[in-house]
């Protein structure tokens, strides 16, 4: 079951607070440009700290090795076997269109060329974890922060945090639809709004239970989008067939007051019946929090 880019960061066994690499290249992300670039991720809305592009860095594509191809080979067959017939109709078309294979771990700038004239949305690589507020900087600009190392193959069913597979084949298919990628760039846009703890809090359950853990009903049965079933052969199939689990309709304000917990398949889902639903909800939502920064102007967040 993957984690949420977002909202976990995980830690090394040593305690030092840095994001631990499970990956087998992470020679990739072990240069001066990466080290510079999560330096600047890292103090994201500090003074001197508001760019996001100083965030991304190069895919070095070369630097996969044999293994790690096999690894995408064997992630991308398993789950689309599933996947052809359970999967939300709009996830399929988004992988076709953006040409998602698998015999090759994705080149970004391939992917970036057929995603731009569909949505104006492009995946940008980043040597590791985003922290909030660069994460939201990123996406209310249409630009999606892509962690670009694979796990390795003795953690093929599990990974603490994103990997390129999470994030290219779990998330970005959806980003090649115009309803999505407008609720997704509205999200980013609105959580810049506030800096209030519960509205924080709130617009992670949000994420957590739509963009990472959706349901949605297409062709008279329930279907799954989010990136973190599309991603995990376990979850995916646990989400649709355990009956412990509790699938409620889709309603704003009962997701965001929903806590998650991580460390466990969910046993709660929220089911959309479109992607309006989930456009319209957050264009409301952002609304509500517009207001409120105009009532209540935030605080100078750099000092």
């Amino acid at each position: 079951m993957m984690r949420n880019p977002v909202f976990l960061a995980p830690t090394d066994d040593a305690g030092t607070g840095k994001p631990k690499s499970y990956s087998l290249n992470a020679a990739m992300i072990d240069d001066a440009q990466a080290g510079q670039a999560q330096h600047y991720a890292d103090h994201f809305g500090q003074p001197g700290y508001d760019d996001p592009t100083c965030m991304y860095i190069s895919q070095r594509y070369d630097g996969y090795t044999d293994e790690n191809q096999e690894t995408w080979t064997t992630l991308f067959d398993r789950q689309m076997q599933y996947l052809a017939d359970n999967a939300s109709n709009v996830w399929l078309s988004g992988a076709k269109a953006i040409n998602l294979r698998r015999d090759h771990i994705p080149d970004l700038s391939e992917i970036n060329s057929r995603l731009g004239p569909l949505t104006g949305w492009a995946s940008r690589a980043v040597p590791g974890y985003v922290p909030a507020q660069g994460f939201f900087a990123c996406i209310g600009r249409r630009e999606f922060p892509t962690t670009i190392v694979i796990r390795p193959k003795d953690s093929i069913d599990y990974l603490p945090e994103p990997d390129i597979f999470h994030d290219i084949f779990g998330h970005v298919p959806l980003h090649a639809d115009p309803v999505f990628a407008d609720f997704l760039q509205t999200y980013g846009q609105a959580a810049l709004t506030t800096n209030d703890e519960s509205h924080t809090e709130r617009l992670a359950r949000l994420f957590w239970f739509t963009v990472e853990f959706g349901l949605i009903r297409e062709d008279g049965r329930l279907k799954i989008y989010g990136s973190g079933l599309i991603s995990s052969p376990g979850e995916s199939r646990h989400a649709l067939e355990s009956p412990e689990v509790d699938r409620r309709p889709f309603d704003l304000d009962r997701v965001c007051d929903t806590a998650f917990e991580i460390d466990h398949y969910q046993p709660i889902l929220y089911v959309l019946e479109s992607f309006e639903q989930l456009r319209d909800a957050m264009n409301t939502y952002a609304q509500r929090l517009l207001k409120m920064a105009d009532e209540t102007p935030l605080s100078n967040t750099s000092s």
